[in-house]
């Protein structure tokens, strides 16, 4: 399960939302106070080194761009959450909604209807 700083999320966020950017480009997108340059491009190094960018050469300056989507993101973390929490059980995960009252029985329910039908 790949962990996030809230530094890390808030560059990982930008990139899924404008795509492909240099580290200057992405500072842009900060509001003020600004991080320092040098505090961006480690943040986007380690993301780079967790998997979650990949970079394009363009003479000396690099481009980088999310090496997954959000989406699948959100499922490689949720997947982490159920393996480390509820023993890599999906109905524990799910029993675990009910019993807090999260999830109630009808839309349980109407999820197994969706996942019978295919509408997911």
């Amino acid at each position: 399960m790949i962990k996030l700083t809230q530094k890390e999320e808030i560059a990982m966020d930008l990139f899924w939302e404008k795509g492909p950017l240099f580290v200057k480009e992405l500072m842009d997108f900060y509001e003020e106070p600004k991080p320092h340059i040098n505090t961006l491009s480690s943040v986007v190094r380690s993301l780079e080194d967790k998997g979650l960018l990949t970079h394009e050469s363009f003479g000396g300056s690099f481009r980088y761009a999310p090496a997954m989507t959000r989406e699948e993101f959100g499922q490689q973390t949720f997947r982490g959450v159920i393996d480390k929490y509820f023993g890599h059980s999906y109905m524990h995960a799910v029993s675990a909604l009910v019993k807090k009252e999260d999830i109630s029985v009808d839309e349980l329910k109407k999820l197994i209807k969706m996942v019978e039908k295919g509408n997911l």
